[in-house]
């Protein structure tokens, strides 16, 4: 079967598949093929997704916790009954190796599992005034009517992180996919649709003008809620744009992750970490590993393994059964790898491994390895996304939490040592909200994601994650 039969490529509005005025091309970023044309949404199409969301609000938002909890289970045995076509599709859309989709369809679909759990213990609280003689009653209801903006990276697992909670919590919504990867998007309306989910909950407007599109829902009062997955620089911008409406706002923005590996460390586990925390979808990731940071004692048994790991890596198309790196999503995202990488070079970086792009069809760069990455590198301080690892030596632990700290972004970071104290004081020195210790991968359906400093505001999945869509009411009941 051909993406063009797995794939609807319409906008998802009301309940509906409904054509736009014009269209534009998905590209396979391994081959640079048109794999797909999708509606292109306007201003308009998006005030109307608006309509349909803001028309279902009341009715969804008094669906019982159960009946919403049971759709999002259903949604869930779906995804799992259609994993094979949906990571096969996010493959096509996206690049990655085809095994790398399969994992982020299970994790997507955990989103859904784990929110319909949730759904029915949304509380409040009950207690008697202090001055006793009224009691005081809380309530959480859903905040209404968002906006979700999601990035190409992951392009079903970063929408479920939004519309799992927000589904249950008793939001509708408009979503925004990326316009490199919106099939999936457009295939889990269809899954969604199919799970339960009512006619005008969940709408999707792929679209080559986001400016036009978010301008025109950020400007309409009805919206009450906007999470974002972006760059800091996108970001910052929306957070101005949502500041006239006083919007709730989620965002999961840019990351610099540091990976340290203490002179005590397991250098071979830290390696696997390293492989994993780096190497996952090429690197291109909010989460991969940018600077590895690592003790002068085991810095040279350390570069000496990654670098025979990398090495042994094999380049080539998502759907071929041995390929372990993808392409990057597009020639200029592999371009300003590149440059990152020439750049640390002409800055007297030495060049272990890579380094050049992989020549022939579509939009590849090859695994690469650089040491002695001066601090003052663009490498260290721009996420490269890319399949990247720069190295620097240090020669004291204190040294090394200083440079992980020297950033902007404050997403993740990660520690290798075999000193559970020491995990321990790192962990709590480093500005970050997530910190892997001694694991490579911290992205979990149960667990709270998100960051400090300039990488964003909120938090997805875990406990917390249900509490972004959700308004806490107060009721003072006389005694």
């Amino acid at each position: 079967m051909s993406i063009e039969d797995e794939a609807p490529q319409g906008l998802f509005i009301g309940g509906a598949w409904t054509d736009a005025a014009a269209t534009f091309k998905v590209t396979d970023p391994a081959t640079g093929e048109v794999v797909a044309e999708v509606a292109d949404a306007t201003g308009p199409d998006a005030v109307r997704a608006l309509d349909a969301a803001a028309g279902a609000q009341a009715t969804w938002a008094a669906t019982a916790p159960r009946t919403r909890a049971e759709i999002l289970r259903r949604a869930f045995e779906l995804m799992t009954e259609r994993a094979e076509s949906l990571a096969r599709l996010a493959t096509v859309e996206m690049g990655r190796p085809l095994a790398e989709s399969r994992a982020e369809v299970a994790y997507a679909a955990d989103f859904l599992r784990w929110f319909a759990e949730e759904a029915v213990r949304i509380g409040g609280d009950h207690r008697v005034a202090p001055t006793g003689d009224y009691r005081i009653v809380t309530a959480r209801q859903p905040v209404g009517p968002c906006y979700l903006i999601t990035p190409w990276n992951f392009p079903l697992a970063m929408v479920t992180r939004k519309v799992a909670p927000a589904l249950a919590a008793g939001c509708t919504m408009v979503l925004k996919p990326a316009e490199a990867t919106p099939l999936s998007a457009l295939r889990l309306a269809e899954l969604l649709a199919d799970a339960g989910v009512p006619d005008g909950v969940f709408n999707v407007i792929p679209t080559l003008s986001p400016a036009e599109v978010t301008g025109a829902l950020l400007a309409d009062g009805r919206l009450r809620k906007l999470s974002f997955t972006g760059s800091t620089e996108v970001g910052r911008r929306l957070l101005a744009q949502s500041a006239p409406g006083v919007l709730r706002t989620s965002m999961e923005l840019g990351g610099n992750a540091p990976f340290l590996v203490l002179d005590d460390a397991d250098v071979a586990a830290a390696v696997e970490g390293a492989m994993v925390a780096k190497m996952r979808n090429a690197g291109q990731s909010c989460v991969a590993a940018n600077r590895f940071l690592v003790h002068a004692a085991v810095a040279d048994e350390f570069t000496e393994a990654l670098r025979e790991r990398l090495a042994a890596l094999r380049t080539g198309p998502g759907l071929d059964p041995g390929s372990q790196v993808g392409p990057l999503i597009d020639a200029k995202a592999r371009d300003k790898v590149g440059e990152l990488v020439a750049d640390a070079e002409r800055r007297g970086a030495k060049l272990r491994l890579g380094g050049r792009p992989v020549p022939g069809p579509g939009s590849f760069y090859p695994p690469t390895l650089l040491t002695g990455v001066p601090e003052d590198a663009p490498i260290t301080q721009q996420e490269i996304f890319g399949p990247v690892a720069a190295i620097a030596a240090y020669d004291d632990e204190q040294s090394m939490v200083a440079a992980a700290n020297a950033t902007s972004a404050g997403l993740v970071a990660f520690v290798y040592t075999r000193d559970l104290d020491r995990a321990l004081r790192v962990g709590d020195a480093l500005e970050a909200g997530m910190v892997g210790i001694n694991r490579g991968l911290v992205s979990n359906a149960a667990a709270p994601f998100g960051g400090i400093k300039q990488s964003g505001l909120g938090r997805e999945g875990g406990l917390e994650g249900i509490d972004e869509y959700l308004e806490v009411k107060y009721l003072a009941i006389q005694a």
